[in-house]
């Protein structure tokens, strides 16, 4: 298949969860024979902290403005079987007219912050990466979070014909257990750019903790931490992790934290592709709440819940046994049902039916 994509961003994984995982995805799309071409425009804010050039086995295109760029893109787009459109791209309505006026590649919309987008629509805001007719004139719209109620929202809200999970992943090439670094060290780590609505959870399972536990040593990774978050001597901060550090900083961990944006815990059925990186790099992992974490990790086998502080305290006590028994329970979950590839050739799957659907439809009736 040759895929054309319109995105946040591939180029940059600073600040954003989307870049990691279509590398991951693009990479082994790429493997399986198909053609990429991810188109991105060039953000300052991203270029200044851009980690990848060139797509592997496929073309990434960066562009100042889409006039510039629209005689390429629908050129792309007509030689094209299918074309995403996703989330947060700044030019999604314009790639959407393009791709339905060309009435070439089937036209897919990939809402990788699905509990963000239905939010804002309950709450009545606008979503600047949906137009007036909604996602009605999307072949197949794929949800970054599953769950009983995302197919009749996305129905009910903005019109979808087809509607289903692609839940995020792990690249298993990138993320994998290696040798742990002195400079990672940590009983309890945290990877994550910062949030407000994370803030308060973080503040419960780690902060919290740390203050009471001040033997042992805290560290957390991500962007955009404000001065005045609550830093105590025994909490360290890295402010930038690079995807090909993620592995060390797993593999230095004791015990990994995984903390949920409030809009994703309302809606549950959403993991974070922190999860998977953790897991595939063998770090033990303790979570907050969620409904239907129990269909990605099984718990107390395969991961720890942490309701408030005092389970993040007990959690810090269980043995290394333990905690390896689980780590090992979990990596193995995950290479079987959450890596990039696995994902890829679901993606491949759900296009295929969406192209046969669509072809169907468009077949004369019989006299």
């Amino acid at each position: 298949m040759k895929i054309v994509i319109f995105g946040l961003t591939i180029s940059s994984s600073w600040g954003n969860g989307h870049a990691t995982l279509w590398r991951g995805l693009c990479k082994h799309l790429a493997r399986s024979g198909h053609s990429i071409v991810f188109f991105e425009r060039d953000v300052p804010y991203y270029a200044g902290a851009r980690d990848l050039h060139e797509l592997p086995g496929g073309e990434l295109r960066l562009f100042s403005n889409w006039e510039d760029v629209r005689p390429n893109a629908s050129d792309a787009v007509r030689d094209a079987d299918v074309a995403i459109v996703t989330s947060y791209c700044p030019d999604a309505l314009a790639a959407t007219d393009l791709t339905i006026s060309a009435g070439r590649a089937v036209p897919v919309f990939y809402d990788l912050d699905t509990p963000v987008t239905l939010a804002r629509l309950m709450a009545g805001e606008a979503v600047d990466y949906i137009g007036p007719r909604g996602l009605q004139d999307f072949a197949l719209v794929l949800s970054f979070t599953g769950g009983p109620r995302i197919a009749s929202e996305f129905r009910g809200r903005l019109g979808a014909r087809d509607v289903r999970p692609l839940y995020g992943h792990v690249d298993s090439d990138v993320h994998r257990p290696v040798p742990p670094q002195p400079h990672y060290r940590a009983d309890l780590s945290y990877l994550g750019t910062y949030s407000e609505d994370r803030q308060h959870t973080l503040a419960k399972l780690f902060v919290v903790p740390a203050q009471a536990r001040q033997d042992l040593r805290f560290l957390i990774a991500g962007a955009q931490y404000p001065d005045s978050f609550p830093w105590s001597p025994n909490v360290y901060f890295v402010r930038h992790l690079p995807p090909s550090e993620h592995a060390p900083f797993f593999a230095s961990s004791r015990l990994t934290l995984n903390v949920t944006r409030r809009a994703m815990v309302e809606m549950g059925w959403c993991p974070s592709g922190r999860l998977f990186e953790a897991a595939a790099c063998g770090a033990p992992l303790l979570s907050d709440h969620w409904p239907g974490i129990e269909d990605f990790f099984q718990p107390g086998e395969e991961i720890l819940i942490a309701r408030d502080e005092h389970d993040t305290i007990a959690a810090l006590t269980v043995g290394d046994a333990e905690l390896r028994h689980m780590a090992d329970r979990a990596r193995e979950r995950v290479l079987e049902l959450h890596t990039s590839s696995k994902r890829a050739d679901d993606l491949i799957s759900l296009l295929e039916q969406a192209a046969a659907s669509g072809a169907r439809r468009q077949q004369p009736e019989e006299a």
